[in-house]
């Protein structure tokens, strides 16, 4: 497991007109109708779009060999001319690929790395090996259908402001209290994934983020156990649950009690900890997915009913 890092380095914001790389890091696309749909979102804000998606060639459930994957994000972070790099859509293929990247080099040229799910690998060794803060927040595949505070406040971030929550009624504080600590996590089966990896993130003081996607209780309750059998819970920071979800089309009643057994299984499993536990933050596979920084020192505050950041750029 990497050992912590002290204040993670953040990328430099955006400005309209600046480049954004499109790259393709995992599956490749399904559904090209969102595709040009978010596309536009982003030449309507200004921005330059290199996409080189059209240069792979797919390989069953990934966009291309690990190898050409690779090639293609070293490419586009070389290219001083691209600001920001936005993935195409997850699926599956960042862990197959991330011991062929040059994270030294990456660290060195400091940029926004944008995505959420497979890019859970990505975001956080970007800070783990690299000490740079990536943005959990959609992808090309998902800003489209995103909701109008999540693109709000995904562009609102590409401009360089923080992000700050005022804590709604949406969120239920599980477990009361205050925490500041380093903002981790993402994709729970991901996350599960890197255990035992060189890529495997540092667990103590963080605080962890969590979320899923088609996946049944039964999945997820073995998932949050390992991490529980493995002592990954012990010492958080804090938790902050967004969606867990059955996966596409599913019931809207299904989805929130899926949500409901979740948490409650977190609390089981933490029982004898005193961090403060928060479900329902709109982040995940559904419409809300508010953008957060992975590596960047986040502030929990549940008297105030309040999420922000303790650094400033």
């Amino acid at each position: 497991m990497t050992e912590p890092r002290g204040e993670a380095v953040y990328p430099p914001s955006l400005q309209p007109g600046d480049t954004i790389g499109i790259f393709s890091p995992a599956g490749p696309v399904r559904d090209q109708n969102k595709i040009d749909n978010s596309l536009r979102l982003f030449r309507d804000a200004g921005y330059k779009l290199l996409v080189t998606e059209q240069t792979l060639s797919p390989v069953d459930y990934l966009a291309a060999s690990d190898e050409e994957r690779a090639a293609e994000l070293m490419r586009l972070w070389a290219d001083p001319s691209i600001r920001a790099l936005v993935a195409l859509r997850g699926g599956y293929g960042c862990l197959r690929m991330i011991d062929l990247l040059d994270w030294k080099f990456m660290a060195r040229h400091p940029k926004m790395v944008i995505g959420f799910s497979d890019l859970t690998v990505l975001l956080n060794t970007l800070y783990s090996h690299g000490g740079l803060v990536g943005i959990h927040g959609p992808v090309l595949s998902t800003l489209a259908t995103s909701s109008e505070q999540s693109v709000e406040s995904f562009f609102s971030l590409l401009n360089g402001k923080i992000p700050s929550y005022e804590i709604g009624d949406q969120i239920e504080l599980l477990r009361g209290g205050n925490a500041r600590g380093t903002v981790l996590g993402g994709n729970l089966t991901t996350l599960v994934h890197m255990l035992s990896t060189p890529w495997e993130i540092n667990w103590d003081g963080s605080i962890l983020v969590l979320e899923d996607t088609g996946e049944d209780m039964y999945r997820i309750d073995r998932m949050l156990t390992q991490l529980y059998l493995g002592g990954k819970l012990d010492r958080l920071g804090g938790l902050i649950l967004g969606d867990f979800d059955r996966g596409n089309g599913s019931n809207q009643e299904l989805n929130k009690d899926l949500a409901v057994r979740v948490g409650s299984r977190v609390l089981e499993l933490t029982k004898e900890l005193d961090f403060p536990v928060w479900t329902g933050f709109p982040l995940g596979h559904g419409i809300d997915n508010l953008p957060l920084l992975i590596g960047m020192k986040g502030i929990m505050n549940s008297t105030n009913r309040f999420f922000g950041y303790c650094q400033t750029i």
